[in-house]
């Protein structure tokens, strides 16, 4: 007689707890995704794909990272309602000129749950307000500083230059014993060794780099001279196209900087307008109608050949300019709100507008001359000061986010 012997079925590993975050967890599952979505970019980038248990330490410590940083902004009170999020992802799809319900469809076709990408959006408009008032708020550029960097870059030859940049950090702990330092500079040692051997740069970046850049193969992008960290400055001044730095040693760990090329930047030329303007504002005796009447009228009498300064004297409720006879100067892009600056646009030389809304009342303006500027001196200050403070922006971004790390509690539960 035959015995029957039922068959058993495989075991099927649940979800599991692959690191644990303060009082919050990375699961495998969710590893597993952004494993497979960093996988896709570095693949597109053509980035050779380091091995997988590395692959997946790095993307465990920048999920980690992220836990970290959503954990300090609901701590802190920072909160993203429904309308917002409805908001962003709205013009999210109008950005990719689709239907909301078309963009549904796209996320579901290529199984990614609605739900779960309304719920990414929330975190990552949480971390950009935890990093705004965190980061952000807290750096500022001084005058001296703009001056000083532009005197720096002139000396250097530097002044119109731009790096592209890809980098390598072994980090080493805030609180790091002689060991730990010398373990992590034996590592710098034997990543430096490797790429002198010929070693893809952006396939060690991503297999041994601690940097926030690690899954993009380190790479920096372009940087103008004054965003380049100071740290590397030095080093970058005397680097060629192709060359890899020495071992750069800071508090934060060891670094490898490979300069990748180099571009100068060009003049810049803006058209202004020399214009003047009558601006009247609405208020409980004179609403809106009666303003645009009264502002056509001024317009039919300037038309006839009344003087423009005279009536914005007597009319003009901007006090500052109406004490020039309307007359704002020199305008360049931007100077003035977008409204304002559509109609001067616009308009031909000596012409007058129809009234017209911005924020601070009802307008006509009228458009005296026009001329080429080379707004190159003026463009490399607002450029230094913006490159100074991303430089900066930068550094205190690493050290809050090294300094977070190191005070919060992580316990790792995945085996590498």
């Amino acid at each position: 007689m035959l015995c029957h012997v039922a068959r058993v079925p495989a075991a099927v590993e649940l979800d599991r707890i692959v690191a644990v975050v303060n009082d919050d967890v990375v699961m495998r599952s969710e590893l597993d995704e952004k494993v497979r979505t960093v996988t896709a970019q570095l693949r597109e980038q053509g980035t050779p794909l380091p091995p997988q248990g590395v692959l997946e330490r790095q993307v465990l410590d920048r999920l980690i990272l992220t836990k970290l940083q959503i954990q300090e902004a609901l701590r802190t009170g920072i909160r993203v309602d429904d309308e917002t999020l409805n908001r962003t992802i709205n013009n999210i799809a109008a950005h990719n000129k689709l239907s909301l319900a078309e963009f549904r469809k796209i996320l579901e076709s290529d199984n990614y749950s609605y739900e779960k990408f309304r719920e990414d959006i929330r975190d990552e408009i949480l971390i950009s307000r935890l990093v705004q008032r965190q980061v952000n708020n807290r750096v500022n550029v001084s005058d001296s500083e703009v001056n000083n960097f532009l005197a720096t870059m002139e000396q250097q030859g530097a002044l119109d230059k731009e790096y592209k940049i890809s980098h390598i950090l072994i980090t080493i702990p805030q609180q790091a014993s002689p060991e730990d330092i010398e373990k992590a500079r034996e590592k710098a040692e034997m990543v430096l060794k490797e790429l002198k051997t010929g070693k893809d740069f952006a396939q060690m970046a991503a297999t041994y780099s601690d940097g926030q850049q690690a899954l993009d193969g380190g790479d920096l992008g372009w940087r103008k001279a004054g965003q380049v960290p100071t740290l590397f400055a030095d080093f970058i001044a005397i680097m060629k196209v192709g060359d890899i730095s020495d071992i750069i040693t800071s508090p934060s760990g060891f670094h490898i900087i490979r300069l990748d090329d180099v571009r100068t930047g060009k003049k810049v030329i803006i058209t202004q307008a020399h214009v003047r303007h009558i601006l009247i504002k609405p208020n409980e005796v004179e609403k809106v109608q009666d303003v645009v009447r009264r502002l056509k009228q001024l317009k039919i009498r300037i038309e006839n050949g009344e003087d423009f300064g005279e009536l914005a004297r007597a009319h003009s409720q901007d006090t500052v300019s109406a004490a020039n006879g309307g007359d704002l100067g020199w305008v360049s892009p931007g100077d003035v709100v977008p409204e304002f600056e559509e109609v001067m646009k616009s308009l031909k030389v000596g012409e007058v507008s129809e009234p017209f809304e911005t924020q601070y009342g009802w307008h006509i303006v009228q458009v005296l001359e026009r001329r080429k500027h080379d707004n190159t001196e003026d463009a490399i200050r607002t450029q230094a000061r913006e490159a100074i403070r991303t430089r900066k922006l930068a550094e205190a971004k690493d050290n809050w986010l090294r300094q977070m790390r190191d005070e919060a509690y992580v316990e790792y539960r995945l085996k590498f």
